[in-house]
Parts: C-alpha cells; sequence; structure tokens
C-alpha cells in the first residue's frame, strides 16, 4: 500500500442521500445476501424465536457493522461470498447484545419502537438473545477459518466484559475516564474492530492491513458511542429512538457527565452524587443535568472528543488505495458524528 494515499473526500453521491445511504447503496447485492442469511438462520421451530428476533432485527436498525464487513472486504480486492455470512455473524451478536442491554437496562424503547422486553417480556429477550449468539457461532463454524472465529469470539467477549464493567461503575461519581474509556472501548467499540477487520481477513490482505482496518472499526466505534452518549442530554427523544434521558436516570457514568462532575462547584458535585449515586432523582433533575453540562461545555467536548477519534479512524483508513468504498467509509466517519448535529 502507499503511504502518500490521496486526500479523504467523500463520493459524489445523488441529492439527499447521506453517507450511510451511500454505503448502502455500494454494498446493496452483497447486503441483500447478508439480509438473506439473516432471516433464514433466525428461524425456528419454536415460533416465539423468530417472532422476537424479527421485532429487533427489523426494527429499522442501519446494519452499521455488517455494512463495515461488506464494504471493508470489497475496498481490499474481495470478490467471493464470505463476507456476507459473517456480516451476518456480525448483525446476529449485536442484535443479541442489544435484547439483553435492554433487560439490563430495563428499556422502553429501542429505535423508536417498543423494546422486546416491554413487549415479550425479560425471560424471552434474554433466551432469544442466546440463540442470537448461538447461531452467530454456527455461522462462524460453517465458515471453517480459526482466525475468523477468534475474531469474533474475542469481540464476544470483550463486549460482555464491557457491559459488565458499566455494570461496576454505574452510580460511581469515581469513575476515571480511563474506566469510561474502557467500557466503551468494551461494549461498542470491539465489534466495529471485528466487523471491519474480517473484510481484510476473507481478502486474505496481510497483517498490517487488517490491524489497520482494527484501528479504523475501534476509533469509529469509540467516536461512535462518545455521540451516543451526548445525544442522551440533547437529543430529540423521536430523533433518538430511545428516551431521552436514559442514561441519566439509570446513573450510567458517561463523559458528559464526567466533564460536568470535574469542572463543577461543590454544590454541583453534590447534584450529581444525589441524582447519579443516591436515586434520589426529582421532578426537574434531568433538565439540571442538562444546564450543567451546558455550562461546562461538557457535551461540546465530548463531541470533540469524537471528532478527535474520527480523525484517527481516517488516518488509520488513508493507507488503503482510493476507491468507491474507501471514500463511503470515510464519509460514514463523519456521518456518525454529525448525527450530533
Amino acid at each position: 500500500m502507499s503511504a502518500t494515499a490521496p486526500p479523504l473526500v467523500a463520493p459524489p453521491a445523488p441529492r439527499g442521500e447521506d453517507a450511510l445511504t451511500t454505503l448502502t447503496r455500494l454494498t446493496q447485492a452483497d447486503l441483500e445476501a447478508c439480509n438473506r442469511i439473516i432471516l433464514r438462520n433466525m428461524q425456528s421451530d419454536v415460533a416465539l424465536i423468530p417472532q422476537v428476533a424479527a421485532h429487533i432485527v427489523s426494527a429499522g436498525g442501519k446494519r452499521l457493522r455488517p455494512l463495515l464487513t461488506l464494504a471493508a472486504a470489497r475496498m481490499c480486492g474481495y470478490r467471493g461470498e464470505r463476507h456476507a455470512t459473517l456480516a451476518a455473524c456480525v448483525e446476529f451478536i449485536h442484535t443479541a447484545t442489544l435484547l439483553h442491554d435492554d433487560v439490563v437496562d430495563e428499556s422502553a424503547l429501542r429505535r423508536g419502537q417498543a423494546s422486546a422486553n416491554a413487549l415479550f417480556g425479560n425471560n424471552a429477550s434474554v433466551l432469544v438473545g442466546d440463540f442470537l449468539f448461538s447461531r452467530a457461532f454456527q455461522l462462524m463454524v460453517s465458515d471453517g477459518s480459526i482466525e475468523v472465529m477468534r475474531i469474533l469470539s474475542d469481540a464476544s467477549a470483550t463486549i460482555a466484559e464491557g457491559e459488565v464493567l458499566q455494570l461496576i461503575t454505574q452510580n460511581d461519581t469515581a469513575t476515571t475516564e480511563a474506566q469510561y474509556l474502557a467500557v466503551i472501548e468494551g461494549k461498542t467499540a470491539a465489534l466495529f474492530a471485528a466487523a471491519a477487520e474480517l473484510g481484510a481477513v476473507v481478502a486474505g490482505r496481510p497483517e498490517p492491513e487488517q490491524a489497520r482496518l482494527r484501528e479504523f472499526g475501534m476509533a469509529l466505534g469509540v467516536a461512535f458511542q462518545l455521540v451516543d452518549d451526548a445525544l442522551d442530554y440533547s437529543a430529540d427523544q423521536a430523533a433518538l429512538g430511545k428516551t431521552v434521558g436514559d442514561d441519566f436516570r439509570e446513573g450510567k457514568i458517561t463523559l458528559p457527565v464526567l466533564l460536568a462532575f470535574a469542572r463543577g462547584r461543590d454544590a454541583e458535585r453534590a447534584f450529581w452524587r444525589r441524582t447519579l449515586e443516591g436515586g434520589g432523582q426529582e421532578e426537574g433533575d434531568l433538565a439540571e443535568a442538562q444546564a450543567l453540562m451546558q455550562r461546562h461545555g461538557a457535551l461540546a467536548d465530548t463531541i470533540a472528543r469524537a471528532r478527535a477519534y474520527g480523525d484517527r479512524a481516517l488516518a488509520a483508513l488513508a493507507a488503503f488505495p482510493d476507491g468507491a468504498e474507501k471514500r463511503a467509509l470515510a464519509a460514514v466517519v463523519d456521518f456518525c458524528i454529525e448525527r450530533a448535529r
């Protein structure tokens, strides 16, 4: 690969088309194959399983993670079919974690609709999540690559570790930024990294290229989660697809909280301890939390941090030869960050 790759410029797109739509269009045939694999493998003779799985799989998700696998594989010159199956693996792992997360968080909404646990109950959501994890591993075995199984099984373990670490740090205002970063690298970015790396693996590209795509996915995943954590305090609920302020009500310690807490006066820190540690939230506390974040620039600085990770993602991508898939992946980095506008 050339060390003097051309600058990353988003590809021309039809009027009104955003970066994710461009990426979807470029990988349309591959994504359709992936979707067929997903639909086929979420079937079961146990009727409740496809019912619950279909509810969340068809709930309007952007398929961002499998799109990373599909586009990265094509960018690396792959012309086979394995990447569609592996993209389905990635989506099954992601969907399983969503089912489990909504139970842990007691979420009522997912992508603007009633969550699976709200409709079908916690037991069904957890068990169907387990089923989707198992399906993902069956698909990995059918691919036959030990390297693929290592990447995806490592990512699955890391996701679980990230979720448990979040549980440990929840309601604890003494959480450090390093601990917070470990949480989001685990629970979110690890699957982005695996999804992107798989593209180079199926294409048989050398380890340095696999590492670059792994770095790209990790940085993109961190940026994505930073923006999500800012949006929880600033977005319109309909646009966010979940209840605004969920993180606050659940006592999650995210970067906007850490920044506002560190920069606040004693009385403001007492507010954060009462609302996040003491379980004593009152009417108007969310609005006060949002005001404190605005006062101390916590949301703006969280987005700035996301942009810095976006730059890391672009730097990792820069070594690859120019092409439509590369330009689309670069544009998706900006798309993920600009959701905060």
